[in-house]
C-alpha cells in the first residue's frame, strides 16, 4: 500500500493510454499545405468514459484509489481558424488514500477535428506535495512546441499524451499481426519521448461491466523504480469501431495497479465487442 500511496497513478494512467495508441498528423489555415484527413469512426462529441483506479493484491483486494474521467467535447473557440475537439480529462483520489497521497489533475486537449493532433493543451497537476502547471501551444506548421519554459523543436505530428489516445483509437487494426511493434512519438515535460507498444493479439476479458472481445497490446516504458522490466503494462482495448480502453494492468512490487472502465456513455457506434454480463 505504502509503495502505490506515492504513486501518481492518475497522470500514470493517461501516460499508459497515451503509449499503448500513439501517431502524428498535420494542417493548419496559416500555411497553404495539405493536412492529412484522419478518418475518424472511433469516437464523437458527447462520449464520456469514467474508469476505476484500484491496487489489488492477495493480501488486501481490491482496494480503490480514484477515478478518472475522459470526456469529448465541442470546443466554443477555434485555434488557427480551425475546428477543434476539446478532451477534458480528469482524475482524482478517493478514500483513504486522500490522507496518503491526495490526487487532483486536470487535463484539456484541443485536438484538430480533421488531422485529430493538439493545437493546444492544458495541464494542472496536484498530486501529494507535487503540482504542476503548464501549457503547451503546438505550431503544427513549422514543428515546434511552446511550454510556459520555452520553445521547443518536435517531430513532425507530435502528440500531447491526452490527444495520442484519441488519434490512436481511429487505427485501423484489421491488419495487425501479433508482434507487430508500432513506434510512438508525444510530449510531455518539455521533452519529447519515443516509445513503442506490441499488439499481442485477441482476447476475451471479463470486467465488472461485463465480458468484453478485445484487443491487447503490451506499452513500452522506461524501467523505473516501481515498475520491474521494459513492458510491465497490459492493454485491452474493445475490438470493434469505438477502440475504447477497458482495462489497464501493470504490475507493481507487490500487486498490481489496475485502471477499469465503469461507465460509458455516447460512443459513436454500436459496441459489438461487448458479450454480455459476467454469470
Amino acid at each position: 500500500m505504502h509503495e502505490y500511496s506515492k504513486y501518481k497513478f492518475c497522470r500514470l494512467f493517461l501516460y499508459i493510454l497515451s503509449i499503448a495508441f500513439s501517431g502524428t498528423l498535420h494542417h493548419n489555415a496559416i500555411a497553404q499545405e495539405e493536412w492529412r484527413q484522419v478518418n475518424n469512426e472511433a469516437f464523437m462529441v458527447g462520449e464520456k468514459l469514467e474508469y476505476r483506479f484500484y491496487y489489488d493484491a492477495w493480501l488486501t483486494g481490491k482496494v480503490t484509489a480514484g477515478t478518472g474521467i475522459m470526456e469529448v467535447k465541442d470546443a466554443e473557440q477555434q485555434y488557427n481558424n480551425r475546428e477543434v475537439y476539446h478532451i477534458d480529462a480528469e482524475g482524482q483520489s478517493k478514500g483513504m488514500f486522500n490522507f496518503f497521497f491526495k490526487v487532483l489533475d486536470q487535463f484539456d486537449s484541443y485536438i484538430d477535428k480533421e488531422f485529430i493532433a493538439p493545437h493546444y493543451f492544458e495541464r494542472r497537476t496536484h498530486e501529494g506535495g507535487y503540482k504542476k502547471d503548464d501549457e503547451y501551444r503546438f505550431d503544427q506548421v513549422n514543428n515546434k512546441v511552446t511550454t510556459r519554459k520555452k520553445t521547443n523543436s518536435v517531430p513532425k505530428y507530435t502528440q500531447d499524451f491526452i490527444s495520442a489516445v484519441y488519434f490512436a483509437r481511429t487505427f485501423k487494426t484489421d491488419t495487425l499481426k501479433v508482434g507487430d511493434m508500432l513506434p510512438v512519438n508525444f510530449f510531455i515535460d518539455d521533452s519529447v519521448y519515443t516509445s513503442a507498444i506490441i499488439f499481442e493479439g485477441k482476447e476475451v476479458i471479463n470486467i465488472d461491466l461485463g465480458k468484453f472481445r478485445c484487443l491487447r497490446f503490451k506499452p513500452g516504458m522506461a524501467t523505473g523504480e516501481v515498475f520491474s522490466n521494459k513492458y510491465p503494462m497490459t492493454l485491452w482495448v474493445t475490438d470493434d469501431k469505438n477502440h475504447i480502453p477497458v482495462l489497464a494492468v501493470s504490475a507493481v512490487v507487490v500487486g498490481n495497479v489496475k485502471a477499469e472502465l465503469m461507465k460509458y456513455e455516447g460512443l459513436a457506434n454500436p459496441l459489438t465487442s461487448f458479450i454480455g454480463k459476467v454469470e
